[in-house]
């Protein structure tokens, strides 16, 4: 077995170095809470897989773990520490690609970051507050590649969200159980322990936490520039040479290991791999995947969106391409990307519009019995399924062409009042985050099952 290494990446922040947060930018929607997503909120870091191949294209590359970070000594980038597990570094081609799905999920780009300025201006100056209510700034957060967009936003329809957690759970389980080696991304926790062990002198976790006999990886010395949308560094730092402003606390989050969740990749009895790709996906039994991730119906949607993605029948890349600069597009593109998605089984309006939102597009509210209920909380409008659309036009159509950030910065605003700020909430405490739980009495019908 070869012995991997870690490789530290440095992505500059570049027009957003001036006003991001790394902990605004991840705690802004639940797509965060949801597995393979590990928060920190001891550490204010960001862990889980990302694969090594340039997004669902290639989705049978390698599965790296990796942590993001922003430190204070470094503001002006963030740290990207790869964990590798069959070499101790990464080619030019893997690098931008790992950089390239944090980009995605943090929403990094050029036109993302017109989109923040240019929402907050308009946001603040129609409130009149000079005050931040809310720790949503305009810039939320999303998967690294399309395909766990669209298979997430299907897990959002007709459950409890406790329901929609698990589920993503259990296809992140079943990941790691058809990985011919699953080790691949559980050493991670064990090479970084002996690190923070060696230089901090942190009391080693539980060695029956992790995989037994994985190597410790050995960093080398390296250094490589390129660019790649701006200029793009990474490091491999010696083992023995760590900065003292490394954080390594989490390797012992305990709020999370209060719950019997501990933040490490692995646990005693709770393992989790990558999200799915349609690879990994296409070729499985519908009725085992719907059993064994408790799936139900939407078992067979995302098999049929996996395979046509497989089969190239969808195009993911061609549909990423044609969203670029959504945010300042004509709704005409809007309208045409909305016709093509709704033509894929499962994707009713509540799913297409959250699946575009993801895609940059924020002048459509994808609208639901929590829209409802927000609507008559805090607007006092007794809006129906009939009526909603009309209402939200009347609310939030001054926030054109952000009606979706000014609602979510108001709802989210909701939630951290009701459940306190949601980047320091223990993981253990996402399931409550419900209707039920914030004294909703809506007896709104439920949604069909094409949302």
């Amino acid at each position: 077995m070869s012995s991997g290494g870690v490789v530290v990446l440095e992505l500059p922040l570049g027009a957003a170095e001036e006003s991001f947060e790394l902990e605004e930018a991840v705690c802004s929607h639940g797509l965060f809470m949801m597995p393979p997503n590990q928060w920190d909120p001891v550490s204010k870091t960001l862990l889980r897989p990302l694969r090594l191949g340039l997004g669902d294209s290639d989705s049978d590359s390698e599965s790296v773990t990796v942590r993001i970070s922003q430190h204070q000594w470094a503001p002006r980038s963030l740290h990207v520490r790869v964990y590798c597990h069959n070499s101790p570094s990464l080619s030019r081609q893997h690098r931008e690609s790992v950089l390239a799905q944090v980009s995605r999920m943090l929403r990094l780009s050029e036109d993302e970051e017109r989109a923040v300025r240019e929402f907050r201006n308009m946001y603040d100056k129609k409130k009149k507050k000079k005050k931040k209510e809310s720790s949503f700034v305009g810039r939320v957060f999303r998967s690294p590649t399309l395909f766990e967009d669209m298979v997430k936003c299907m897990l959002l329809c007709n459950c409890q969200w406790s329901r929609t957690l698990s589920m993503a759970r259990a296809l992140c389980e079943l990941q790691l159980e058809l990985q011919p080696q699953s080790s691949s991304l559980l050493f991670v926790a064990d090479s970084a322990a002996a690190a923070a062990s060696t230089n901090f002198n942190t009391p080693k976790p539980d060695k029956d936490h992790f995989i037994p006999n994985t190597p410790i990886p050995r960093e080398s010395k390296v250094s490589t520039n390129f660019t790649n949308s701006g200029s793009i560094k990474a490091d491999c730092v010696p083992a023995d040479i760590v900065r003292d402003d490394d954080d390594y606390s989490y390797l012992n989050c305990k709020t999370c290991q209060a719950a019997d969740e501990p933040h490490n990749i692995a646990s005693d009895n709770d393992t989790i791999g990558n999200f799915p790709s349609p690879t990994e996906l296409a070729n499985l039994d519908e009725g085992f995947l719907a059993s064994r991730c408790n799936l139900g119906y939407r078992a067979s949607r995302i098999l049929k969106l996996a395979r046509d993605i497989v089969e190239g029948r969808i195009q993911l890349t061609q549909l990423e391409e044609a969203s670029k600069g959504a945010s300042f597009s004509k709704s005409s593109n809007y309208d045409k990307l909305a016709k093509q998605l709704k033509e894929i089984d499962g994707f009713g309006a509540f799913t297409c519009a959250n699946v575009l939102m993801c895609m940059g597009y924020y002048h459509v509210i994808p609208t639901d019995s929590e829209t409802i209920r927000h609507l008559r909380k805090v607007h006092a409008r007794y809006s129906t399924v009939q009526t909603v659309q009309r209402d939200i036009e009347c609310v939030y159509g001054k926030y054109a062409p952000f009606q979706f950030l000014a609602y979510w910065s108001e709802l989210w605003h909701f939630y951290e009042k009701t459940f306190g700020k949601l980047s320091e909430m223990p993981c253990s405490d996402y399931k409550l985050i419900t209707a039920s739980n914030m004294g909703s009495t809506s007896s709104t019908k439920k949604r069909k099952k094409k949302c």
